[in-house]
């Protein structure tokens, strides 16, 4: 099977016949039609995340995808060959830059009927993200002030479009080439990054959905109101997430010191950080087919590319100038 591979950090990646994927009594074995493009795959291929998430390589890259059943193990129930589904594969069985990948069926679901192979497999992470930062953990309501950060991004384009429909006020930081595109998506308040300031201009947030990190999270931390939060998903990791990640002692207390800082300065202005590291999970996924099926939420793909360009189009994210997502094409 072809697939490719990190087989050393900080090098592009590497084509390589691979054994098949191993399917278990509860897996479904998915041939990938289409799979995401995401600054997570590049921080792994650099070795950002050795420390907390030791892959052994070589390591197939890939966290979304979307295809055709082919096969299903003994256990499986939900699913049967000719099904076409999306999903987010956990994070210890990612490998979507692969002609074929096996996925517990519990993070599977069916795709959504109104969009393409492609769209679809622009979704899972960038939706599950925006799903459980905003519904899960920011328990939006109407009302409220949400304020999502690069919102021309793969996640800000999806995040925009579900605090709308959750009913807050939404605020989102863009390029001024963007703004009206950001607005069509449900934003009602559009910061120009580049010509303004943010923290000059916002007060009063219920929650702030950060995609960058460094000085923009603790500015964000200022654009709260007292009780506010602001959700992570650049980092820095936080002692939650090192338990629930079951790292060992000395990584937790590492972990620790990484964000003492910006948890004292939340405590300081009365508000609260949080780290976020996606999950997989097909209940949530089936949610959001339902959202896109409705017409509530669409896909954004800004760039599709053949599945022989994985290599280039991956390193090439690290430049921007994308909306939404770009993805691989199998077809």
């Amino acid at each position: 099977m072809r697939a490719f591979v990190v087989t050393k950090y900080k090098e592009p990646l590497q084509e390589a016949d691979v054994p098949e994927p191993t399917v278990g009594e509860h897996d479904v074995l998915v041939r990938v039609e289409a799979a995401g493009l995401n600054p997570v795959d590049e921080k792994i291929r650099d070795g950002e995340f050795k420390q907390v998430l030791p892959y052994k390589l070589p390591l197939i890259l890939g966290h979304d995808v979307a295809g055709t059943v082919i096969g299903v193990g003994t256990a499986v129930r939900g699913f049967k060959p000719g099904d076409e589904v999306y999903a987010r594969p956990d994070t210890d069985r990612i490998g979507t830059f692969a002609e074929r990948v096996a996925v517990a069926e519990g993070d599977l679901a069916l795709k959504p009927a109104a969009i393409s192979m492609e769209e679809a497999g622009s979704l899972p992470l960038v939706a599950l993200t925006a799903w459980q930062a905003l519904v899960e953990r920011g328990n939006v309501r109407p009302g409220q002030k949400v304020l999502i950060h690069a919102g021309a991004g793969g996640v800000g384009s999806i995040a925009i479009q579900l605090a709308a429909h959750l009913g807050a006020s939404v605020a989102t930081t863009a390029g001024a080439s963007n703004a009206h595109f950001v607005r069509a998506l449900g934003a009602d308040t559009v910061i120009d990054y580049r010509n303004q300031d943010f923290e000059q201009l916002l007060t009063g947030y219920d929650l702030v959905l950060d995609s960058l990190g460094g000085e923009n999270l603790e500015k964000s931390l200022r654009v709260l109101k007292p009780g506010g939060k602001a959700i992570g998903i650049a980092g820095p990791p936080d002692p939650a997430f090192a338990r629930e990640a079951g790292l060992n002692p000395l990584l937790r207390l590492a972990v620790a010191v990484l964000s003492r800082k910006i948890r004292k300065q939340a405590k300081k202005l009365g508000v609260t950080y949080e780290f976020l590291l996606m999950r997989a999970g097909g209940d949530q996924l089936r949610q959001i087919t339902a959202l896109i099926d409705q017409g509530v939420l669409r896909p954004v793909v800004g760039k599709v590319v053949g599945f022989d360009e994985t290599p280039q189009a991956l390193q090439s994210l690290s430049r921007g100038g994308i909306r939404g997502k770009a993805v691989i094409s199998n077809g």
